[in-house]
């Protein structure tokens, strides 16, 4: 989920997975420009499949991949960008230089996040194409374009509060303000067409399946496309990185990384050899290795917070085990992480949680709450 109260755009953790994907195959990696198209430039993936890049204004990522699927008089496009006039620039001339003279018929965003949904609205002005997402998508993208009060709510304090954030964090969270998802976004389109689990999306010459993953956002669609052997994975499966998973103030009860976890059987029937387009990273071959990276990842993570455990910590204690980095620019998001994981501890009944004396969550491994108490 996004953080509402946060004006960074809500993506990753940033954290190296184990080998941070070096042993997945690259097939485009000795193509001219070290196998990636520039600005303002495309990639033929497959045929009639074309991979743009857009910069984007996150720190480590740097860039989004974007997807153009020739779709027999027009194209359909996968993911848009964040809102930047220099980005409508690269647009304009991708427009002029790589459609050959053909309109843009159909916009699919992944999910909601700004570097996916940006550009939407503006693109949909501008070809008069229809905006194609799941619910979840689109309706939580919509609320919080619309969601802008003058301060950050009370309800939004008191829940960092419980995660053991001291007066100074709270105070930056204040300072950052409420409801900058919008800044981020042209106006979404009020009406979507709405797609599924397991719909079948014919583009072009192609059929493509919806597989729908959760745990990074609420509907996150992926494409699959079996004749031409292609997985567009938005950041559900993403090659060097884990894809943030994070708990926040408007389901703070949610157990996204259980959700995540659990959507990895719903690419177990892909081929091994698959051709994998993410949203952050280079092309790859290599699917189901890198969703057991993935797994290991967290597992790894789980067993450091399991046995730390052993006494109680608050979320913002949890911190240090989890990020070997400096976070203080970024603790809502690493917060909302970690808080991910300690609630899938809850959920498979190995972590309870109480809250103490201040006010704030206290979270301890099942078997040493007793011993405490004795």
């Amino acid at each position: 989920m996004a953080d509402t109260a946060d004006d960074s755009i809500p993506m990753i953790d940033g954290t190296p997975t184990p080998d941070g994907g070096a042993s997945l195959k690259y097939p485009f990696a000795r193509e001219p420009n070290g196998g990636r198209p520039g600005d303002g430039a495309v990639m033929q993936m497959r045929p009639g499949v074309l991979w743009l890049r857009m910069p984007i204004p996150i720190p480590g990522l740097d860039y989004i991949n974007l997807w153009l699927l020739e779709d027999g008089e027009g194209w359909t496009l996968v993911d848009t960008g964040v809102r930047s006039s220099r980005l409508q620039a690269i647009w304009e001339q991708v427009i002029a230089a790589h459609l050959g003279g053909k309109p843009i018929t159909r916009i699919l965003c992944t999910h909601f996040h700004p570097d996916h949904l940006g550009l939407a609205g503006w693109l949909q002005q501008k070809f008069n194409a229809p905006l194609w997402m799941t619910l979840g998508e689109w309706s939580f993208g919509r609320m919080l374009e619309l969601e802008q009060l003058p301060e950050v709510p009370v309800d939004v304090i008191a829940f960092y509060g419980r995660l053991g954030f001291d007066a100074a964090q709270l105070d930056a969270i204040r300072a950052r303000g409420f409801g900058n998802f919008a800044k981020a976004v042209t106006p979404i389109p009020r009406g979507f067409h709405r797609i599924t689990e397991g719909d079948i999306i014919r583009i072009g010459a192609h059929d493509w399946q919806v597989i729908v993953g959760r745990g990074h956002s609420p509907e996150h669609a992926c494409l699959y496309c079996p004749s031409l052997d292609v997985l567009i994975s938005g950041d559900q499966v993403l090659p060097r990185i884990s894809p943030h998973i994070g708990v926040y103030p408007g389901e703070p009860e949610a157990g996204p990384l259980t959700q995540y976890l659990d959507s990895f059987a719903k690419f177990s029937h892909l081929p091994r050899d698959i051709l994998v387009l993410p949203a952050h990273g280079d092309p790859f071959i290599g699917l189901h290795q890198r969703i057991a990276m993935l797994q290991r990842h967290h597992a790894t993570r789980l067993d450091a917070l399991l046995a730390a455990l052993e006494r109680p910590h608050t979320v913002i204690e949890t911190l240090p085990l989890l990020f070997k980095r400096d976070i203080k620019d970024h603790m809502t998001l690493a917060a909302g992480e970690a808080l991910a994981h300690l609630h899938h501890l809850m959920r498979e009944g190995l972590v309870e949680r109480r809250l103490n004396g201040g006010g704030v969550y206290e979270f301890q491994r099942c078997d040493t709450v007793d011993e405490a108490a004795q």
